[in-house]
């Protein structure tokens, strides 16, 4: 027997093999990140790209991952600011590896080690906080083509 999943106020985009789950208040760019991860992938800065949930998505803990899914009732649509909603590719489910908080209170330009984690339904995920002013494309992109400098092997 399947149960429904309550939705919760985000968005996510498949970035690869993985999920980028993106929240923030109404109006703080969600939909915005995730047509802009969409194109970089279009324009060859990351390999793949493609939305999962716009606005509204069901999370679930499954086999200590966390699966993110579009609301049934908004799979493939994404807002586009000044055109409206609008029909796109979309994939069905995707495992969230990163959980990125736009308009973040606690966004810092050397972030804590705290901060950089979050723990949605049980599962302990790496999280980017975002300042409301802040672009947040590029240090996606930046964490998805570095590593961690604090954690470097000796030379």
């Amino acid at each position: 027997m399947t149960h429904a999943h309550p939705t919760v106020h985000a968005s996510a985009v498949l970035v690869g093999a993985k999920a980028v789950l993106i929240r923030g208040p109404s109006g703080a760019g969600k939909s915005r990140l995730c047509f802009d991860l969409i194109q970089a992938a279009a324009q060859g800065s990351i390999p793949f790209a493609r939305l999962v949930a716009d606005d509204r998505a069901l999370l679930e803990a499954c086999h200590g991952r966390l699966l993110v899914r579009p609301a049934p009732s908004l799979a493939g649509l994404i807002e586009v600011r000044g055109l409206g909603i609008r029909v796109s590719k979309f994939e069905p489910v995707g495992v969230v590896d990163l959980v990125v908080d736009l308009a973040a209170a606690d966004a810092a330009r050397l972030p804590t080690q705290q901060s950089g984690i979050v723990e949605l339904c049980g599962i302990r995920l790496a999280r980017l906080p975002v300042a409301a002013d802040a672009d947040a494309l590029p240090a996606i992109l930046a964490r998805l083509s570095t590593t961690d400098g604090t954690a470097r092997p000796d030379d």
